[in-house]
C-alpha cells in the first residue's frame, strides 16, 4: 500500500457505518457463521485486494442490514455522512428486493449493476465461499458452489481477475469437501 493509499484510508470515516452493522449482531448465516463479522470479512477481502474507495468500504460494512433487518430504518443510513446516499445505492444494488429469486438477484447485478456492485458482490462471495467450510447441508454447499460459477465468476472475469481466480480455487475446494462427504471411501 502507498503512502498515498494509506492517507486515503486513514481518513475514511467508518466508526457510524460499523455501529449500524452491530444491527447485525447474533444473526446467524444459513451458509455458515456471523452476520456481523461478514461484513467486515468483507470489508477486508475488499482491502486485500487493494479497494480502498470509501464508499465501497462504508457499504461493505452495512451490505446485508437492509436485506437482513426487519423493519430497518434506511434513514439511519442516509443520515450518516455526505457518502450515505452513495453507500445506501451502492447497498441497494446488492441486495435482493422482496419477491426477487437469487437467480434473478445475481443476473441483475450482473447486467445492471455499477462496477463498483459486482467488485463488492465478489468479495461479499469470497467471504460466503470461505464459511461455507463450517456447514453441514451439502445440498446447500452444492446449490451456492454451482451459483458462484454460474453467476458470480463472470462479475469477477469482468472486475477483478485476481478475485476471480480466489473464487476458482474455493469452488474446486468446496466441491472436493462434498465429494469427500458424499463418498468418503474415495
Amino acid at each position: 500500500m502507498t503512502s498515498y493509499e494509506m492517507m486515503l484510508l486513514k481518513g475514511t470515516y467508518l466508526a457510524p457505518y460499523m455501529q449500524l452493522a452491530t444491527l447485525l449482531i447474533g444473526k446467524t448465516r444459513e451458509g455458515g457463521g456471523n452476520m456481523f463479522r461478514h461484513q467486515f470479512d468483507t470489508m477486508a477481502t475488499l482491502i486485500d485486494y487493494g479497494y480502498i474507495d470509501s464508499v465501497i468500504l462504508k457499504a461493505s460494512l452495512v451490505h446485508d442490514v437492509i436485506e437482513d433487518v426487519p423493519d430497518f430504518n434506511h434513514n439511519l443510513l442516509l443520515s450518516i455522512d455526505f457518502e450515505s446516499p452513495a453507500v445506501y445505492d451502492l447497498v441497494l444494488q446488492v441486495t435482493r428486493s422482496p419477491g426477487e429469486t437469487k437467480p434473478e438477484f445475481l443476473t441483475r447485478v450482473r447486467e445492471s449493476g455499477s462496477r463498483n456492485a459486482k467488485i463488492l458482490k465478489c468479495a461479499d462471495r469470497i467471504s460466503n465461499m470461505i464459511a461455507l467450510g463450517f456447514v453441514v447441508n451439502t445440498e446447500f454447499i452444492g446449490r451456492y458452489t454451482d451459483e458462484t460459477e454460474k453467476y458470480i465468476f463472470p462479475l469477477a472475469e469482468e472486475v477483478d481477475k485476481n478475485m476471480l481466480t480466489e473464487l476458482e480455487s474455493l469452488v474446486v475446494s468446496r466441491r472436493r469437501y462434498l465429494s469427500a462427504i458424499i463418498n468418503p471411501q474415495g
